[in-house]
């Protein structure tokens, strides 16, 4: 199984439960070229070097909030489908993150069913 394509990141256990989807629905899509991006809370990054596979690692460029950033991840696929995987700030912070692949459009959440915490 590939990660290419668009994920639901549906949880961030390090943070509140709100947090991830302050701006926008949170997600992370890898792409064919190895490409990608990420929103989530007040972050944003461009994915480079990704690759192609189950298991991926990636640098970023960015923004948290008004402010440039800049950083690592990785990611990779779990037994049931989903993926686990964390975006790393230079410097700073370890996001880790679960997601699931979407597969539709409704209401901004693409094809994920959250059970509430």
């Amino acid at each position: 199984m590939s990660l290419i394509g668009r994920w639901r990141i549906v949880a961030m256990p390090d943070y509140v439960e709100d947090y991830r989807d302050m701006m926008e629905p949170a997600y992370i899509e890898f792409a064919v070229d190895g490409s990608g991006e990420f929103a989530f809370a007040c972050v944003t990054g461009q994915i480079f070097g990704a690759g192609d596979g189950s298991n991926l690692a990636f640098s970023w460029q960015g923004n948290d909030e008004t402010d440039e950033a800049q950083g690592t991840g990785w990611a990779e696929i779990q037994p049931d489908g989903s993926i686990n995987g964390q975006i790393c700030f230079h410097g700073g912070d370890e996001a880790d993150f679960v997601a699931r692949k979407q597969t539709s459009s409704t209401d901004g959440v693409i094809g994920v069913s959250v059970e509430p915490n």
